[in-house]
């Protein structure tokens, strides 16, 4: 009877896993491979070696040619659960997904992660407190790219990007802070405020008083970006939730400020005759739910 006990314990705790989330190895491989894992990538930094976990899905198929999708996760640091939620799509259109964990003992809190630690206090900017760009966790998605690239012997020249909510935050303010990346194309999903391109507006909410001031809004406005929202986004006390007069000024919820980021950043654009390459869609009957935007947002970077 024991034995039995044991037997059915095990199997109701198999049986009562999600298909997606697959049991993941007792540690980091010390490479990428074909199949669902994570492996170790050190990235140097100016003052130190920072181990990161990135998890991944690579299918079966041309490994050589195969795009790759950079997924960014949302504040709870749960990677596994965003690449988990991406491998359907990837198995079906063949991309490679790359699920880089953003730890919150190396990237503490909203400044070391949402922001980039561009500054040791992203609320407060200043000169004296900006970072070397060598420590902005921005400047680690090159270099991850390329060595993907090397152990998958992979010839792509770009890569696409879904960042949602938090991600969503470090999407497309690397966008905007990175202009030299080999980015194809972005879907900023959820996100929970922006960093509105406007020069009369202090950093983190505009870009006055940061280094985005030097690059031409020509740049990040000819991306290929899209701004995704779910329909139903729109709670203005949802958990984590930014809330302050500054703030509010981009709305009181999600939704209504993925439109403030979209028309204000248009309206620039067309003042200045910039050629804008943004557009923005709603993902109809979603909350805040990172699973129900993959299919729309598959979509979108697969055209």
């Amino acid at each position: 009877m024991k034995h039995l006990f044991y037997i059915s314990i095990i199997f109701l705790m198999l049986s009562s896993c999600d298909n997606n989330d697959e049991v993941e190895p007792m540690g980091p491989s010390d490479e990428i491979t074909t199949g669902t894992g994570f492996y170790r990538f050190n990235y140097q930094s100016n003052s130190k070696t920072i181990p990161m976990d990135i998890y991944y899905h690579v299918p079966e198929a041309n490994l050589s040619s195969m795009p790759i999708l950079f997924v960014f996760h949302g504040a709870s640091r749960n990677a596994v659960e965003y690449r988990n939620a991406w491998i359907e799509a990837a198995n079906d259109r063949e991309f490679i997904v790359i699920t880089p964990k953003f730890s919150s003992s190396d990237f503490p809190g909203g400044d070391a992660y949402n922001l980039g630690n561009v500054f040791i206090d992203g609320d407060n900017p200043s000169a004296s407190t900006l970072n070397d760009e060598q420590d902005w966790a921005f400047s680690i998605i090159e270099p991850l790219f390329d060595d993907i690239k090397s152990q998958l012997a992979n010839v792509a020249q770009t890569y696409n990007i879904f960042g949602f909510s938090a991600g969503g935050q470090f999407a497309h303010r690397f966008m905007m802070f990175k202009p030299n990346v080999r980015v194809n194309k972005i879907v900023v999903s959820a996100a929970g405020w922006y960093t509105v391109p406007d020069s009369t507006i202090e950093f983190p909410y505009g870009i006055d008083n940061c280094p985005i001031e030097d690059i031409p809004a020509s740049n990040y406005f000819s991306k290929n970006m899209t701004i995704q929202i779910g329909t139903l986004d729109n709670d203005p006390n949802a958990t984590a939730l930014r809330r302050n007069s500054t703030v509010d000024v981009q709305g009181t919820n999600r939704y209504d400020r993925a439109y403030h980021m979209f028309n204000m950043s248009k309206t620039m654009a067309e003042n200045s005759n910039e050629v804008f390459n943004w557009q923005i869609v709603e993902t109809p009957e979603n909350g805040h739910d990172f699973r129900g935007a993959v299919e729309q947002a598959a979509e979108i970077l697969n055209e």
